[in-house]
């Protein structure tokens, strides 16, 4: 789908970006069964790690409250193989914005220490716009 670029994205990139900024893994890289940009991380980054989502997704599920986010999200979180009882899901809003609904998955490992964290754009495929721009924030690409 191509999407008519905004002044109203401008906000979403200015959050993302402060996102980078406060991310406190090392980078990202792109998961192609998600279509979204991933990163891992141990434990001890947990509280810095949710603090820099929230600049950009403010908006917090978890398998009891999924039923409350936007259909994007859901269908994301459906495509992802459903939320567990120690997962989260992240959302930039109730609504689209510009077109433009960001979504975050917060997966735990089954070694209790690690988290990886998806970060993407619901309901768009790779080369949509405007997910170039958001992989070139992140210095990701698709191969």
């Amino acid at each position: 789908m191509r999407l008519r670029p905004s002044p109203e994205w401008e906000p979403i990139f200015e959050a993302l970006a402060r996102l980078k900024q406060g991310w406190p893994a090392r980078g990202f890289s792109w998961d192609n069964r998600v279509m979204c940009i991933t990163s891992s991380f141990t434990g001890d980054y947990n509280n810095t790690a949710h603090a820099a989502i929230g600049l950009a997704l403010p908006l917090e599920y978890n398998h009891k409250t999924i039923s409350a986010a936007h259909p994007s999200v859901r269908d994301v979180v459906e495509k992802s193989g459903g939320v567990r009882s120690n997962q989260r899901i992240f959302a930039s809003s109730k609504e689209p914005r510009a077109g433009i609904m960001l979504f975050g998955l917060w997966w735990p490992w089954n070694d209790q220490e690690t988290v990886s964290v998806r970060i993407g754009l619901a309901g768009l495929d790779a080369n949509d716009d405007p997910y170039p721009r958001f992989r070139d924030l992140f210095n990701v690409s698709v191969y």
